[in-house]
C-alpha cells in the first residue's frame, strides 16, 4: 500500500514516538511518505531513520500548504492519508474537498481537553480540530476509552478502529534490574507540564510519601506552562530540595533507566507511551485510572492505579513501593511481560495494516445497498434483549466483517455506546424507511416480538416493520425468534398472512413457536428450529466472574443457588421461595443469591425476599455485561429462574436450571433441553421446589454439560441460515 502520514511537525513526547515508530515499521512492507507542515525534531529523526519526508514550511500560509499537499498527493497517489494532530486534521479535512482518497486520523487525546487551562487555544485550535474530526472518514483510537469518547461525540461507531500503542521490545533486556543500593529512590514522570497531566497531584503525593521515607526523590521530565506553578508548589510543601525539573529529555530510555518508580497523574489519557517506555526499562508503575491505562496496568498485578486527584492513595502506593524492593521487582516484571507480549510494535503495525485493508475494502461498497437494519426489543434495560442483540451482531459480523448496522432502539444513544453500532429511535418511521432503502438485510431480532399478550399494537407494529422491509426490497430474516402467544383469532390471521409473505427465513428458539406457526399455516418461508442467539456469546473468565461477585459483596468461593425472579400479573409465592432457599442452605450448603436480569424492576423483588431469609443470602443490584451474567449463573450449583434469559444464561454457562413458568416460552425452553424441572407460577409450592432441587442435586454433573453443548449446537443453525440467505442475496 501507499501510505501518507500527515503531521504538523512539532510533535514531541508520545505523539512523536507513535508517529515515527509506526512510520518506520510500516515502511518495511509498504511505501510510506511523511508529509510535515514544518521542520523540527520529528522530521530530523524521520530523515535519520531513512524515511521519505516532505516538508511544507509556510507558516500560516495555508493556501500554499494545501497546494503543496495536493502536489504530493498527485505524485505519490496514496491509498490512505493518515493524519496525526490538530493541524494535520485540518488539512486532511480540506484535502477531502479536492481529492477522492480516504482520510483517517489517529486520536491521541481527548480534543476537548487538549488545551485545558488555555481557553483562547481551546476556542480556536480546539474548535477547528473538533470540526475537522467530524470530516474524517475513519478514526484510529489508541484506547477503548477513546473509542467510547468518539462515539459519545457523535462519530460513526463503525468507522472507529481501536489500535493500542506499541513499542519495539526486540532489544529490551529480559533480566530484572539488580537490587537497588542505598541512596535515592527516584520517582519519575515524563510528561508535558500542562493541566491535563495534573502534576500538582504528583507533587502533593510525593511530599506526603517523602515524610515517611526520606530516601525518595522526584524527577520531572518535560516542559510546559505549569512549570513555574509546580516549582512554587514544591517550595510551599517543603520538598523543593528533593524535586528536580529535568526539562525536555531526548533519550527517554536512558531517562527511565535511572527511574525506580514510574508514575503518571493525568486526568485524561488515551494510552500513554511513557508507561510502555518505563516497562521497557523494567520500572514498576503507578498511574491514574483513566483512558486505556487499566488495559496495561492491572491494579496489584502489573502496577497500582488510583483515581485522578486522589493524593492520599497515590502517596500510599509511592510509599509502599519505596520500602518494598521485592514488590517493586514483582510488579515491574509482570508489567514488562505484559507490555512485551500484548503491546509490541509489530502487533500495532499488523493491526494498523488490517485497518487500512478494511478501509479500502469498504470503499468498494460506496453507493451500493449494503448492511442491515435490526429491529427488536432493544434499549429497554433488559439484559436478555441486549444479549440477543449482541449475539446477532457478533454472528452477522463473523459472516461479513464489513457489514454495517442500524439498530432500532428505545434508547438510541445508549445502544450506540453499548454495542458500538449506529442506532435510530424505534418509532422513527421516516428514518427507518430511509435506512431500509439503503440496506440489503432486515433482521427481526430474537425474543417474542410476535405476540399480543402485551398488546395487539405491539404485534401490529412488528408486522408492519416486516412489510416495510419487504416493500423496500430487503432480504428478511427472523432470527432466533419466539412466536406467540397470539390469543386473538383476528391477530392470528393477520400474522399468518404477513409471516407467509414477507420473511425469507425464520429461525426459531423453541419448539412451541414451531407448533404455533404450523397451527397458523405459516409454511412459505424457510423455517428452522434453532435456539436463542445468546447461547454462544461465551462467558467471562473466572477472574472477571469473581470480581463481579465481589462487586456485589459476595464471596466467590461459596457454593451458590441462584434465583432470578420478576414481578408479574399473577403474584409469586414468595414464602415458598424463602422456605426453599433456606432448605437449600441447610440441606446442601448452598447460599441463595438473587440476581436481576432486568434492572431496576427485578432488584426490588430480590431484595424484598432476601431481607426475609433466616440464612445468609445476597441480593445483587449492579448491571453486569452479559458475559459476566453467564459466568455468574453458570458458576452456581443450580438456578431457579422466572425470566427466560436467566435460564438460557445459566444453561449456556453449564448450570442446571429449574423454571418457574409465567409464560409458555419458559415451558418450551425447559422441554427443549430435555428437562421436566418446570413449575407453573400459579401452582408453585415449597414442596415442588424442594423436590426439583433434590432431583438436580442427585443428577450427574455431566448432564448439565451435555445440555449446554446440545443447546450451543442448535444455536449455530441461526448463523448458518443467515449465511445462506446472505449468499443468496449476493452480499
Amino acid at each position: 500500500m501507499n501510505i501518507m502520514l500527515l503531521v504538523a511537525g512539532g510533535d514531541i513526547g508520545g505523539g512523536k514516538t507513535h508517529i515515527l515508530s509506526l512510520a518506520k515499521r510500516l515502511s518495511t512492507t509498504n511505501d510510506v511518505v511523511v508529509f510535515s507542515f514544518r521542520s523540527g525534531v520529528l522530521t530530523d529523526e524521520a530523515q535519520e531513520m531513512g524515511l521519505n519526508v516532505i516538508i511544507s514550511q509556510n507558516g500560516w500560509r495555508a493556501g500554499k500548504d494545501i497546494r503543496n499537499l495536493l502536489t504530493a498527493i498527485d505524485e505519490f497517489r496514496p491509498d490512505v492519508v493518515h493524519c496525526h494532530g490538530a493541524k494535520a486534521n485540518m488539512f486532511g479535512a480540506l484535502l477531502k474537498l479536492y481529492r477522492d482518497v480516504p482520510v483517517v486520523t489517529t486520536v491521541h487525546s481527548d480534543p476537548k481537553l487538549d488545551y485545558m487551562g488555555a481557553p483562547h487555544k481551546q476556542y480556536t485550535y480546539g474548535l477547528i480540530n473538533e470540526l475537522a474530526l467530524k470530516c474524517m472518514d475513519f478514526y484510529m483510537a489508541v484506547a477503548d476509552r477513546m473509542e467510547l469518547t468518539l462515539i459519545q461525540r457523535g462519530m460513526d461507531p463503525q468507522s472507529i478502529f481501536t489500535i493500542y500503542n506499541g513499542l519495539d521490545f526486540s532489544d529490551a533486556k529480559t533480566e530484572p534490574r539488580p537490587p537497588k543500593p542505598e541512596g535515592d529512590l527516584v520517582v519519575g514522570i515524563a510528561a508535558r507540564l500542562t493541566p491535563v497531566k495534573d502534576i500538582g497531584t504528583l507533587v502533593r503525593a510525593f511530599a506526603k510519601a517523602y515524610q515517611r521515607n526520606p530516601r525518595l526523590f522526584l524527577s520531572i521530565a518535560g516542559n510546559g506552562e505549569d512549570e513555574a506553578m509546580l516549582r512554587q508548589l514544591a517550595k510551599d510543601l517543603g520538598v523543593e530540595h528533593r524535586v528536580r525539573f529535568e526539562g525536555w529529555i531526548g533519550n527517554i530510555r536512558e531517562y527511565f533507566s535511572g527511574v525506580d518508580i514510574n508514575v503518571l497523574s493525568s486526568v485524561s489519557e488515551t494510552f500513554p507511551y511513557s508507561l510502555l517506555e518505563g516497562a521497557y526499562e523494567h520500572c514498576p508503575a503507578i498511574a491514574s485510572r483513566v483512558g486505556g491505562i487499566p488495559t496495561l496496568i492491572q491494579h496489584g498485578e502489573t502496577g497500582f492505579l488510583f483515581e485522578p486527584g486522589d493524593v492520599d492513595s497515590f502517596a500510599e502506593y509511592i510509599y509502599q513501593l519505596s520500602v518494598d524492593e521485592e514488590l517493586r521487582r514483582t510488579l515491574a516484571e509482570n508489567l514488562f511481560r505484559k507490555a512485551k507480549t500484548e503491546f509490541s510494535l509489530d502487533r500495532m503495525k499488523e493491526m494498523q495494516e488490517e485497518a487500512y485493508r478494511t478501509i479500502l475494502r469498504r470503499r468498494q461498497y460506496r453507493g451500493k445497498r449494503r448492511g442491515a437494519v435490526l429491529c427488536g426489543a432493544y434499549g429497554r434495560g433488559n439484559a436478555g434483549d441486549e444479549a440477543i442483540l449482541k449475539g446477532i451482531l457478533n454472528q452477522l459480523s463473523e459472516i461479513d466483517p464489513d457489514m454495517s448496522f442500524w439498530v432500532m432502539s428505545r434508547k438510541p444513544e445508549e445502544t450506540r455506546v453499548t454495542h458500538k453500532v449506529n442506532s435510530l429511535y424505534l418509532f422513527n418511521v421516516f428514518a427507518f424507511l430511509r435506512r431500509l432503502r439503503q440496506s440489503r438485510l432486515f433482521v427481526n431480532g430474537g425474543g417474542s416480538l410476535m405476540q399480543d399478550v402485551t398488546s395487539s399494537r405491539s404485534l401490529l407494529f412488528y408486522l408492519f416493520t416486516l412489510e416495510a422491509a419487504k416493500f423496500c426490497g430487503c432480504r428478511i430474516i427472523m432470527y432466533g425468534c419466539g412466536i406467540g402467544p397470539i390469543t386473538k383469532e383476528s391477530n392470528k390471521k393477520i400474522a399468518a398472512r404477513v409471516l407467509n409473505s414477507t420473511p425469507d427465513t425464520i429461525t426459531l428458539r423453541d419448539s412451541v413457536s414451531k407448533e404455533l406457526l404450523d397451527e397458523m399455516g405459516v409454511d412459505k418461508p424457510q423455517i428452522a428450529l434453532a435456539a436463542d442467539p445468546t447461547v454462544n456469546l461465551g462467558t467471562a473468565n473466572p477472574v472477571r466472574v469473581n470480581n463481579a461477585f465481589a462487586e456485589e459483596g459476595i464471596p466467590g468461593e461459596i457454593a451458590k443457588i441462584g434465583f432470578c425472579l420478576r414481578s408479574w400479573k399473577k403474584p409469586l409465592n414468595e414464602e415458598a421461595i424463602i422456605a426453599t432457599a433456606e432448605y437449600a442452605y441447610h440441606r446442601y450448603g448452598l447460599t441463595p443469591v438473587f440476581l436481576p436480569i432486568e434492572i431496576p424492576s427485578d432488584v426490588v423483588v430480590g431484595q424484598r425476599i432476601c431481607r426475609k431469609l433466616s440464612v445468609p443470602g445476597y441480593a445483587c443490584e449492579n448491571v453486569h455485561p452479559v458475559e459476566e451474567l453467564i459466568g455468574m449463573l453458570g458458576s452456581m450449583k443450580m438456578v431457579v429462574g422466572m425470566r427466560l434469559h436467566s435460564l438460557i444464561f445459566a444453561t449456556a454457562g453449564g448450570a442446571p436450571v429449574i423454571g418457574i413458568s409465567y409464560d409458555v416460552k419458559v415451558d418450551s425452553f425447559i422441554k427443549d433441553i430435555g428437562s421436566d424441572c418446570c413449575i407453573a407460577l400459579q401452582s408453585l409450592t415449597e414442596e415442588q421446589l424442594r423436590s426439583r432441587i433434590d432431583q438436580i442435586m442427585a443428577q450427574d454433573e455431566r448432564h448439565a454439560e451435555e445440555v449446554q453443548m446440545r443447546l450451543k449446537r442448535m444455536e449455530t443453525i441461526n448463523k448458518e441460515a443467515a449465511r445462506v440467505l446472505l449468499a443468496e442475496g449476493g452480499m
